[in-house]
């Protein structure tokens, strides 16, 4: 029964992502579209995501992406030196007005990978919705189900809004579920729980080669931390 039930949020995800893939066709038809396939990496001094450090010590995070006009497609992980492993893969479309949607799949390795159960499940997959227009940046997400092994708890949500100045980028979040769990209590609150600044430059190497940079202090007022994170991309 329980399979069933992520089964039909699967496949409900699945038709969110495919009304976006459908609007997006319809609106870029006109355009000349061009496909391209990347691949890069970013190292990082430590993985804190959404205000949560995950793993610890350094991580390698790299990435394959393809983009094909309004779709995109790609596949990222982040593994430290501590036996910290994650593999995501994630589709979205563009739409207009600056949004745009799409689904991935969270995915940590030396679990079993067709296990799909709300016990030890290892995938949780979440739907997201974005927006970016002058120097805003908004993104709203939702987890469809519950997955052990993930860590999802099913219908978990966060919500992060970020403002571009000219020297650096401000930005707040908030969620529930595996942003807010505790493990003594096996409860989680809405709480704000991911709060900082970002700062990004680009240093040149050579007249052809230079290195991104991005340097963030993080707190997340819910577990009282903070966190001071740099990274480059090669």
């Amino acid at each position: 029964m329980e399979t069933e039930k992520v089964r039909i949020k699967v496949v409900f995800a699945v038709a969110f992502c495919s009304v976006g893939l459908l609007l997006s066709t319809g609106l870029y038809a006109q355009e000349e579209e061009s496909s391209s396939l990347t691949t890069g990496a970013d190292f990082y001094s430590s993985f804190v995501w959404r205000g949560t450090r995950l793993g610890s010590g350094p991580a390698i995070q790299p990435v394959i992406e393809f983009n094909s006009g309004a779709f995109t497609a790609g596949a990222w992980g982040s593994f430290d030196f501590n036996d910290y492993q994650e593999v995501d893969l994630y589709i979205s479309f563009a739409l207009p007005a600056g949004f745009s949607i799409g689904i991935t799949d969270y995915y940590s390795p030396g679990q079993r990978y067709f296990d799909y159960s709300a016990l030890s499940g290892s995938h949780a997959f979440e739907l997201t919705l974005d927006f970016s227009g002058g120097n805003l940046d908004m993104s709203a997400n939702y987890v469809i189900n519950e997955a052990g092994g993930a860590g999802s708890s099913g219908g978990d949500l966060y919500f992060e809004a970020g403002y571009s100045f000219k020297l650096l980028r401000l930005f707040a979040g908030a969620g529930n579920g595996w942003h807010t769990y505790d493990p003594e209590t096996e409860e989680s609150v809405f709480a704000v729980c991911n709060l900082g600044l970002e700062v990004s430059k680009t240093i040149q190497v050579t007249e052809r080669f230079s290195i991104p940079v991005t340097g963030q202090l993080v707190l997340n007022p819910y577990r009282e931390q903070m966190f001071l994170v740099a990274g480059f991309t090669f």
